[in-house]
């Protein structure tokens, strides 16, 4: 049967059968793994991951497609379909049953809701062990990117706070059907069991970068004004020996984790 993707579900149906074995061979599973993938579309991916790991549990949300995965994974015992959203669905029976740090994440997923399907699974980061997703190209460029690049923010230090991001390689729009307007990336997530730097207050510090980042043109100093104290921005600067007039695309998230800190 013929299903047309929905536009209103962001959907871009993954045609080359090459890429398929590309992402599969970049994943490097186990036989041991739990997989959670999401967007199984109809199941093109989903055969080929469960025939190399212990468990697939799918997460569908177009209610039309629901048949057509059960009746191309009908031979796939260890495979179950949930037709539901990643952004509203209780993870913690999936996560229940596996060990700390064992679940890998796949996906091809929407490119509206890529920023809150990240943040969503760092809330379940403790049972997962690296995050496989199709991104936008620039969108990949912007979790990867380093300080003082133009790529580079508050979502930027958001993901390397959580995660060690790599681009894997880049994927053609005529890969997919439709064929969206920007090429894509697939992307690797190795989450971080703790922070990269010791931090005392998390709230503090994500407050603090993204003031800083929501007025790239100003200074740090003219950034922060309204919330860190003017002597502990002269201290932040003494110690790290700072320009005064830096702006926040030069900190790195260390200098940021330092700076909420003091």
């Amino acid at each position: 049967m013929h299903i047309k993707p929905k536009k209103s579900l962001g959907q871009n149906f993954l045609i080359d059968p090459n890429i398929r074995r590309k992402i599969i061979q970049s994943c490097e599973l186990l036989p041991t793994d739990t997989v959670l993938e999401i967007g199984s579309g109809r199941g093109e991916l989903t055969k080929s991951l469960a025939g190399q790991v212990k468990r697939v549990v799918a997460l569908e949300l177009d209610g039309r497609l629901i048949e057509t995965l059960e009746n191309n994974l009908r031979d796939y015992p260890n495979v179950s379909i949930l037709n539901t959203d990643v952004l509203k669905v209780d993870l913690g029976p999936v996560i229940n049953n596996i060990g700390k740090g064992e679940l890998v994440v796949i996906g091809n997923i929407p490119y509206y809701i890529t920023t809150p399907i990240i943040e969503r699974l760092f809330s379940y980061k403790d049972a997962i062990d690296r995050i496989f997703l199709t991104v936008q190209k620039e969108f990949a460029r912007r979790i990867a990117a380093p300080p003082g690049s133009k790529e580079y923010g508050a979502f930027s230090c958001f993901v390397q706070y959580h995660a060690i991001p790599e681009i894997l390689f880049t994927i053609k729009r005529t890969c997919f059907r439709p064929a969206p307007k920007p090429d894509s990336a697939f992307i690797k997530l190795t989450v971080l069991s703790s922070p990269p730097f010791k931090v005392k207050d998390e709230a503090r510090l994500f407050k603090i970068i993204r003031l800083a980042f929501g007025q790239r043109r100003k200074t740090l100093r003219n950034s922060l004004e309204p919330i860190v104290p003017q002597e502990k921005l002269r201290r932040f600067f003494e110690d790290s020996s700072f320009d005064r007039n830096i702006r926040p695309e030069d900190l790195s998230l260390e200098d940021f984790i330092r700076l909420a800190n003091i």
